[in-house]
C-alpha cells in the first residue's frame, strides 16, 4: 500500500456528497457536519437520525439512486452503501473527476481514511493504520483519551491566546521561541490544572 500523507483539511463551505444514509453513514455524516461542510446525501432510504438532520436543515437529502451527475462540483464523496457494484462505480467515476473518495470499509477504494480521533477542544490527535486495523486504531485512541484528559481543551485555548500575545510583543525571536516552548511543557499543563483546582469555590467537587 502507498505511504499516506497525514493532513487536516478545511471542509467549511465545501460541497461533500454522501451516498447512503443507513447506520453505516450516520457517523460519517455527523463528523462532516462538525466541520461546516455543505453536506448532500443521496440514498434510497434514510435512518431516523439522518431524517432529523434533514428536517433541521443541517443536510440536504435526495431520496433516489446515485447518478454520476451527483459528483459535479463535489470536493469529497463518502460512499456507504451495501452494493459493491455501486461502490465500485462511484469510486471509478470520482477518480476520473479528481474527487476524493472514501468507500467505507473498502480500503482499496479509498483515497483517504477516517482516523480514530481524540478531540480536546482545538487539540486533535488522529490515529490511522491505513485501513489495516481500525480496531487497533480505536484501542490506541482509548489509551490516548486517558493520557490527554478533558483539561487539555482549556489549556490549548489558553496557549493560543498567550501565543498571540507573545508574537505581538517586543521580545527578540529567540526569547519568543523559548517562552512558547516552555509554556507548552507538561510542567506548565500541570501548573494550569493545579491552579484551576485551587480557584474552585469551596464545596465544589474536584
Amino acid at each position: 500500500m502507498e505511504r499516506l500523507f497525514p493532513i487536516f483539511v478545511k471542509l467549511a463551505g465545501r460541497k461533500v456528497l454522501v451516498v447512503g444514509a443507513g447506520k453505516m453513514a450516520e457517523g460519517k455524516i455527523e463528523g462532516l457536519l462538525n466541520t461546516g461542510a455543505r453536506v448532500r446525501v443521496v440514498a434510497l432510504h434514510a435512518t431516523e437520525r439522518v431524517q432529523e438532520w434533514v428536517k433541521s436543515g443541517a443536510i440536504t437529502f435526495e431520496e433516489r439512486a446515485f447518478a454520476v451527475r451527483d459528483l459535479e462540483g463535489v470536493f469529497v464523496v463518502v460512499v456507504a452503501t451495501s452494493s459493491s457494484s455501486v461502490n465500485e462505480l462511484i469510486f471509478r467515476e470520482a477518480s476520473a473527476r479528481g474527487v476524493l473518495c472514501n468507500v467505507v470499509d473498502v480500503p482499496e477504494q479509498c483515497d483517504f481514511f477516517y482516523p480514530a480521533v481524540v478531540q480536546r477542544g482545538d487539540l486533535q490527535i488522529a490515529i490511522s493504520t491505513g485501513g489495516q486495523s481500525p480496531s487497533l486504531a480505536q484501542k490506541l485512541r482509548q489509551q490516548l483519551e486517558r493520557q490527554f484528559g478533558p483539561g487539555y481543551a482549556a489549556w490549548v485555548a489558553a496557549l493560543g491566546k498567550t501565543r498571540r500575545e507573545v508574537l505581538q510583543s517586543g521580545l527578540a525571536p529567540e526569547e519568543k521561541r523559548f517562552l512558547l516552548q516552555s509554556l507548552a511543557s507538561q510542567e506548565a499543563f500541570e501548573r494550569m490544572v493545579s491552579a484551576r483546582r485551587t480557584q474552585k469555590p469551596q464545596g465544589e467537587a474536584a
